[in-house]
């Protein structure tokens, strides 16, 4: 049997070749500035974080569950079940998981911290952010962590990965023409 390989030189570049890092600290700068100036908007509001803290998550749940309704929902049932049974009891601990998150993802992909994990974690927020029926920038942001995730090798080229993955033996070396 005859042993086929696929090159697709273009992919190759984008996402395994050093080359293309350029490209892809311009998203994660973005992306990342993104995450943590919204974070940090929820940081210095007392609705998230302080001494309202649960409000705002409080508020967002409910816009969420009157989406849930009539022939065209925004909010899907299941998801709707998840918001009524893991979220709304407890909208505190949830609000500060969420700032802290887009903090987090922020902070990492501004820095070229474990690039891939920030896009993963970022892309998990956006979907549940999309599934609670908020559009925003979600999609955009969605799209360009895709694509980070996709060249976690080299996205964090221009930042701490570049010396971070291979010392955790995650990568040998990324190309380099």
């Amino acid at each position: 049997m005859a042993n086929i390989s696929y090159h697709v030189p273009v992919a190759e570049w984008l996402f395994r070749n050093t080359q293309s890092s350029w490209l892809w600290l311009i998203v994660r700068l973005y992306v990342g500035w993104v995450w943590l100036s919204a974070g940090w908007g929820k940081f210095n509001n007392p609705a998230w974080v302080g001494s309202e803290a649960g409000n705002a998550m409080s508020g967002f749940v409910e816009g969420a569950l009157a989406k849930a309704g009539g022939a065209h929902p925004a909010v899907q049932g299941w998801y709707a079940a998840f918001l009524e049974v893991c979220v709304q009891p407890y909208p505190e601990l949830w609000a500060h998981l969420i700032t802290y998150g887009e903090m987090l993802v922020g902070a990492a992909l501004i820095l070229g911290v474990l690039a891939g994990a920030a896009a993963f974690f970022g892309i998990f927020m956006n979907l549940n952010f999309l599934s609670a029926g908020t559009t925003s920038t979600n999609p955009q942001l969605l799209v360009l962590g895709l694509f980070l995730l996709l060249a976690w090798r080299v996205a964090g080229w221009w930042g701490i990965d570049r010396y971070l993955l291979p010392k955790l033996g995650w990568l040998k070396r990324p190309q380099s023409t």
